[in-house]
């Protein structure tokens, strides 16, 4: 069984229009009648057209996407005879790299934030709205009902992309890391950069954190390859990261910079090269609470369980809860008040550039 998909776009003239295309690299496949032509097909860069006299559609946009810099003379936008838009652009999606914008944002759980659906039908809240003028975004992500994902292959052009797990479980495999395996509560792993992988099956209420900087960047679907992969290759770089996996049990806790506070050092910062570090901590019940400043572009805390004050300079004082988030700018000091016994912080930062 044979099928063939193609785009209908109105005409007006076929005389004019297949030489236009013809510079463009399209080829004629069919043209009928033969005396006066009214239909013709044409296939080019993966795209096939039918311009035909008198079809009711209005004129369309045509991006052709290709390394090549004599294509059209080197012009990057055209125009038909019959009116259709061609843009030619470079094969790889170009999106800017955003400057961080550090700020003081709290977004609190009660407040509401709606949960929108997002991909594989996954629900979205957004911890940090502004997104630090585009560097960054913080994800709280909930698969209500668990199951098979309805996930593909794929992979992110991204700079740092991290998954916490805060509540049950999900079943994820990566290109080069072996079989799949599961990620429960309290577990993260770092996607380095264009690394495939695909999200299984989840446990009923899954809650992840993602963490991605850029906020814009591209998702692709790769087709091709099939996971697991036979290689197992656990040291491969890409883009100067590593792939990493921390598990919550057997951890390290240590004293953290914080007064008052232990924390586990989760490996991020040394897979990534610097790119980001991430930490969780809890408070020790000794000491008194104290200020302290971070020189970190982006600092981003998000409660997984507990209360506690957020005191800063310049701000009235916040009660926060689980599942409340909150981002300080470098050199604004922050005391961590009245933490209950069960408090517990997820720590992103990201240094400046």
């Amino acid at each position: 069984m044979t099928s063939v998909a193609e785009i209908r776009l109105p005409t007006a003239d076929l005389h004019q229009d297949l030489p236009f295309f013809e510079t463009l690299g399209f080829r004629l496949d069919l043209i009928h009648p033969a005396d006066d032509p009214a239909v013709a097909v044409i296939s080019g860069h993966g795209l096939r057209i039918r311009l035909q006299r008198g079809a009711a559609e209005a004129p369309g946009t045509i991006r052709i996407l290709t390394d090549d810099p004599a294509l059209a003379g080197g012009v990057r936008a055209l125009l038909s005879p019959s009116g259709h838009r061609i843009e030619i652009a470079p094969p790889g999606e170009e999106l800017p790299a955003p400057k961080a914008e550090p700020a003081f944002l709290v977004q609190r759980l009660s407040d509401g934030a709606p949960w929108v659906i997002g991909r594989a039908g996954m629900h979205y809240r957004d911890l940090a709205p502004g997104r630090l003028g585009g560097a960054f975004i913080a994800s709280h992500i909930r698969i209500p009902e668990g199951g098979p994902v309805p996930d593909m292959v794929h992979f992110h052009e991204v700079g740092f992309q991290l998954i916490f797990c805060h509540a049950g479980w999900v079943d994820l495999v990566y290109e080069d890391q072996g079989p799949p395996f599961r990620l429960h509560a309290g577990d993260c792993v770092i996607q380095p950069p264009r690394i495939r992988h695909r999200v299984l099956h989840a446990s009923d209420m899954l809650e992840v954190v993602e963490i991605g900087a850029p906020a814009d960047h591209v998702t692709r679907i790769d087709h091709a390859m099939t996971l697991p992969t036979e290689a197992h290759r656990p040291e491969r770089v890409f883009d100067g990261q590593v792939f990493l996996l921390h598990r919550e049990a057997g951890a390290e806790w240590r004293p953290a910079a914080r007064p008052g506070f232990i924390h586990r050092d989760t490996g991020v910062a040394r897979a990534t090269g610097g790119v980001a570090a991430v930490h969780v901590l809890r408070p020790t019940g000794e000491g008194e609470a104290a200020p302290l400043a971070s020189e970190a572009d982006i600092h981003f805390t998000f409660l997984r369980a507990g209360s506690m004050r957020l005191e800063a300079a310049g701000q009235a004082p916040r009660l926060l809860e689980a599942g409340d988030a909150f981002t300080t700018p470098p050199g604004l000091a922050t005391t961590y008040a009245a933490p209950s016994a069960d408090l517990e912080l997820l720590e992103v930062t990201m240094p400046r550039a």
